[in-house]
């Protein structure tokens, strides 16, 4: 059987601000750079497939950073 807690911890409104910052800059690192790739191939060349595949390969390897990423943003902002 699974024991819950009786009370509820009172989390700071500081650690609510910082994490939905952390967050945010997390969102925008992972998305931003993998979109600016994916359109400006496909704007300047109109190779859809290549874009594609340059804007994914951009955002996974973003992704394979995130702990390191997070880490850092987490230390700059506390």
């Amino acid at each position: 059987m699974v024991n819950s807690p009786s009370k509820k911890k009172k989390i700071p409104i500081e650690v609510i601000i910082n994490t939905i910052w952390i967050s945010t800059f997390l969102a925008m690192i992972f998305t931003i750079p993998a979109l600016s790739i994916f359109l400006g191939i496909y704007y300047s060349t109109g190779n859809l497939v290549l874009g594609a595949v340059l804007g994914f390969s951009t955002h996974f390897v973003a992704l394979a950073f995130s702990g390191r990423i997070s880490r850092f943003l987490t230390k700059i902002m506390t």
